[in-house]
């Protein structure tokens, strides 16, 4: 059996680095859900990396994962931090990469447990093996929830400032950034302070990182 799963899994990541993906495990189980309440979910509209404007690229990586050209699927400097806060003070902060991020949401299934946990470093050693960090990126851009129950950037470019991916600004692109940590809570159509304080530190870090030279490190 676990052969089996081995095969499987390791062929499903060798074919989705040449294919794209037609929806994620995130996406499906929201899509069920929605069928006993009266929410909608709107799913992504595939865009190529090419696409995609290369601020909003770069305003995601600035956001959640600035090691990501250089860490091979696992930021352990940030695992570290992650572990020091919760034992200085007591709050738990996340440290996933970007990798981790599509490992759950385009295989797995929405917990906390240590068993899902199992599953998504399983999954994100196998994409980092088999895909490239431009491929990575794309994925994670067009399946990252960027609203309640909006799904990917080509959506989130639409519904918030009716343009394509390719349109945005770095401020546009900052701001659906800011609130990719809990799309569920922060909104792009109003945003909080906080959301606003956040949109403002991505953009600094843009720059801080070197704008769009950034990019081509992938």
């Amino acid at each position: 059996m676990i052969l089996i799963f081995m095969f499987i899994s390791t062929l499903q990541v060798v074919i989705l680095k040449w294919i794209d993906p037609l929806t994620s495990a995130v996406i499906l189980q929201r899509q069920i859900s929605s069928i006993f309440s009266s929410k909608k979910v709107i799913s992504f509209d595939w865009y190529n990396y090419d696409k995609i404007n290369a601020k909003f690229a770069l305003a995601v990586i600035a956001a959640e994962d600035q090691n990501f050209p250089f860490h091979s699927g696992f930021d352990l400097e940030q695992i570290e931090r992650a572990i020091k806060e919760r034992k200085e003070r007591g709050r738990l902060r996340g440290a996933s990469t970007i990798t981790q991020q599509v490992a759950k949401n385009l295989f797995l299934w929405e917990d906390q447990s240590f068993i899902r946990k199992g599953f998504e470093a399983y999954y994100t050693i196998l994409i980092e093996a088999f895909w490239g960090k431009k491929r990575i990126l794309e994925i994670y851009m067009n399946i990252a929830e960027t609203g309640n129950n909006i799904f990917g950037i080509g959506n989130a470019a639409k519904i918030y400032f009716h343009k394509t991916p390719s349109k945005l600004t770095s401020e546009e692109s900052a701001l659906i950034a800011s609130i990719l940590p809990n799309p569920l809570r922060f909104s792009v159509t109003n945003p909080s302070n906080y959301t606003r304080k956040r949109q403002q530190w991505i953009l600094n870090q843009m720059g801080s990182l070197g704008g769009a030279s950034y990019i081509k490190k992938l």
